[in-house]
């Protein structure tokens, strides 16, 4: 399961998010996160089977292109085992 999660203000600025890959077969820890980011906490930060790392944080769109890279990389990589 892909679970994306923005909060926005008035002015339609990034305030909150949770972007994340769920899957409870590939990794049991962290509620089955797979790989996730957010900024939860007051800081902005990388989920990565149960490890937690702080990233710098640019622009939302960076830490979403971010993800989108890693979760593409993780989804040849479950088909690849698949086969």
């Amino acid at each position: 399961m892909l679970r994306r999660e923005i909060w926005v203000d008035v002015s339609g600025r990034v305030v909150r998010y949770n972007l994340a890959y769920i899957n409870h077969l590939i990794y049991a820890g962290d509620h089955g996160r797979v790989l996730g980011y957010d900024s939860a906490h007051g800081c902005h930060h990388r989920h990565c089977r149960g490890k937690v790392t702080t990233v710098r944080f640019e622009s939302f769109e960076r830490i979403e292109a971010r993800f989108q890279r890693e979760w593409n990389r993780l989804a040849k990589e479950i088909r690849r085992a698949q086969d």
